[in-house]
């Protein structure tokens, strides 16, 4: 497909049960309840792979990002998406995300929940052209300095925030 606006998406509720479905455009437009997912990559070093996102996107277009991932299609499994989102993001096959967690993220009448995974990737990427318009592996530190620097997804601000506070439980 090569207009996201298009893309069928699950309506769900605040207990992430599927309600109805509507076009990317027009849950982004109504700020209905979606799903997303977000995969944490690292290389074996312990670097964060981060990008930019592309001025074309539907949602914070241009802003930085620490997460590969996206809107989960109608009737696909949060882990289906999962792979799929790193595999095409990140320009690889045979990735293995691991599930972590998952919240409700809610911010000026968006909301959509969020399944959180991280995976290891030890081999070139290729990232896509049409989602990442800059990359880099960055340490923790930092990717802490670029936090208080740069302008970041919100979802993956609050995400992040949330990751580290799982790690350190």
């Amino acid at each position: 497909m090569t207009n996201p606006a298009e893309e069928l998406l699950d309506i769900v509720d605040e207990h992430d049960r599927v309600i109805g479905t509507a076009l990317r455009g027009e849950v982004y437009r109504r700020g209905l309840t979606h799903r997303c997912v977000f995969i944490l990559v690292r290389d074996p070093a312990g670097r964060i792979f981060v990008h930019r996102r592309t001025d074309t996107k539907l949602f914070a277009p241009g802003a930085y990002d620490m997460f590969v991932g996206g809107v989960v299609g109608s009737g696909e499994a949060y882990a289906e998406a999962a792979v799929r989102e790193a595999e095409e993001e990140l320009g690889v096959d045979g990735i293995a995300p691991r599930p972590l967690f998952k919240f409700l993220f809610e911010q000026e009448g968006l909301s959509w929940w969020c399944d959180m995974y991280e995976a290891e990737w030890d081999g070139p990427v290729s990232p896509q052209e049409s989602e990442v318009a800059w990359h880099t592996w960055l340490t923790p530190a930092e990717l802490a300095e670029r936090l208080g620097r740069d302008v970041f997804v919100p979802d993956g601000l609050e995400a992040y925030r949330r990751y580290l506070d799982f790690r350190a439980a």
